[in-house]
């Protein structure tokens, strides 16, 4: 019976929560927190359940899957399933919410309304990950705008309003983008006589759609259609040049919106991509495949550069994300251009890298929130010697480090490695381009270490205290990842092989 409605409960148990939160007095702080614990808590455990207990990763369809007429008039399902690509996001979503509730812990300022807004956050994000119908899915990724757009011009820092609009614009106009593509894909699959959203019916129609050489204003169905999806997921992203709003909202993000932002949030456009915009115009994303390796290393090479000259911590930060997400747009790019071999490597290392990203990044944002905490800046300059007064600190800091630069038996080497190398048959002179944003990575990370921890303590810092009981709680467990998946990797990869397998062999078939 739990695995019936398993999907269900994963997604909406965080809207009970927030329910009861805001049936709450606000005064019971103590009582709102821990309410926010157990409902971001419980879909932790049921995520951390499915993956080692009846997710069968042999499996390439979906599973779990719940099947209900929601809008019989437009043939609208509320429709849920998880597959090899939906289950890693879906836990890491879980952990990172979880995880931030805790982090959130100092928050003084309204919390009653801070946490039913994060617990609804979390709603709309595992909703995206098993959204099975594209309405639905809709609907969910449209959740996520405003409790986001709250959190950070309530909760933000000195310029939190600008940060916020900006934020909210820019994904709004994604949205637009996937509303109109959307109703498009609905008419032409049948509209009001047997039009659907259920997304794999629709995957199945693509084939069809891109052999279909009529064009409207000198394109084709699917091009229009590739391109208003691909610019709406490329926002979220964020892909050059849409990637401006990222750095405002990280820098006037409370710490633990930041960890989410950076985590997960990134990770959804990239997940759209996969499960819909590319399978719903093979034909598009093929011919643009070397393009979209082109976005994919400038992201790299252009956020590594410019991570270089910041000054500010979080902002640092922040531009290494923008970096980081290049390697999926260049892994996904080899699956149309490279053999099967190369390109399924590529492929599994760019979903990987989503996973790598998402722990090391957040990891990333806390240890910035720890200095700041006690400092009450982010100047590079003005730090030094930390390393002295806060060992455990210092520790933890350097695991974090360490993977984010993509260190050798940590998680980012693999994913790295992956796409790189898969990538390499189609695109030699992106990959060899590529590698300087590994070196500038490292350096700016490495520059940031030294900075922060090591020489001279000056004198105001003498009385800092060392990391917290609470703070290294929230850091170790994506400690404990960025080490296992880098020594482990098939803890993650026997998982996603047959989803990714057959995503593949959906891409391809355009091609015969």
């Amino acid at each position: 019976m739990l695995e019936n409605h398993l999907l269900s409960l994963i997604t909406l148990l965080p809207l009970v929560g927030t329910a009861l939160i805001l049936a709450m007095p606000g005064r019971q702080v103590g009582l709102i927190r821990w309410t926010a614990v157990l409902f971001t808590g419980l879909p932790l455990v049921l995520c951390t359940w499915l993956w080692f207990g009846p997710f069968d990763g042999t499996i390439p369809g979906m599973q779990f899957v719940e099947d209900v007429a929601w809008i019989p008039a437009f043939n609208i399902h509320y429709k849920l399933g998880l597959d090899g690509l939906s289950l890693p996001l879906l836990f890491l979503s879980a952990l990172i919410h979880f995880i931030a509730v805790f982090s959130s812990w100092t928050i003084q300022k309204a919390p009653k309304g801070y946490f039913a807004l994060l617990l609804l956050l979390e709603v709309g994000v595992n909703g995206v990950f098993v959204a099975q119908d594209f309405f639905l899915f809709y609907v969910f990724w449209e959740i996520m705008l405003l409790p986001m757009y709250f959190l950070i011009g309530i909760w933000g820092g000195p310029r939190r309003e600008y940060a916020a609009i900006k934020f909210f614009l820019y994904t709004l106009f994604g949205s637009v983008l996937m509303l109109v593509a959307m109703v498009a894909i609905w008419l032409k699959s049948g509209g009001f006589d047997s039009g659907t959203f259920d997304l794999v019916t629709l995957q199945s129609m693509a084939p069809a759609w891109a052999a279909d050489i009529s064009t409207f204003l000198g394109m084709k169905f699917t091009t229009w259609i590739f391109w208003f999806l691909f610019i709406g997921f490329a926002i979220k992203i964020p892909v050059f040049p849409f990637h401006t709003w990222l750095p405002d909202a990280h820098v006037e993000a409370p710490t633990p919106i930041s960890v989410i932002l950076a985590g997960i949030l990134l990770k959804l456009g990239a997940y759209g991509m996969l499960r819909i915009n590319f399978p719903l115009a093979p034909d598009a994303f093929h011919n643009f495949a070397m393009f979209i390796a082109v976005l994919g290393v400038i992201n790299i090479v252009y956020g590594a550069y410019v991570a270089m000259g910041q000054t500010d911590f979080k902002r640092l930060v922040a531009y290494s994300s923008v970096s980081h997400m290049g390697y999926f747009l260049l892994g996904v790019a080899a699956i149309s251009l490279a053999s099967r071999g190369a390109g399924f490597t590529a492929l599994n290392g760019a979903v990987l890298q989503l996973f790598t990203h998402g722990t090391s990044s957040a990891m990333l944002f806390l240890i910035v929130g720890v200095v700041y905490d006690r400092a009450h800046h982010r100047n590079l300059d003005d730090f030094g010697g930390l390393g002295q007064r806060m060992p455990y600190y210092l520790g933890l800091s350097t695991i974090g480090i360490f993977a984010g630069l993509g260190l050798p038996g940590m998680s980012g080497f693999i994913s790295e490695a992956m796409t790189l190398m898969g990538s390499y048959e189609a695109f030699p002179v992106l990959v060899i381009v590529s590698t300087l944003g590994i070196l500038m990575t490292a350096a700016f990370l490495l520059f940031a270490l030294q900075r922060v921890f090591l020489g001279k303590l000056p004198s105001k810092y003498e009385g800092f205290s060392d990391i917290s009981g609470r703070e290294a709680f929230c850091m170790i467990p994506f400690a404990f990842l960025c080490i296992a998946i880098g020594i482990f990797p098939t803890l993650i990869l026997d998982k996603m092989a047959a989803s990714l397998q057959l995503i593949q062999e959906n891409l391809l078939s355009y091609l015969g």
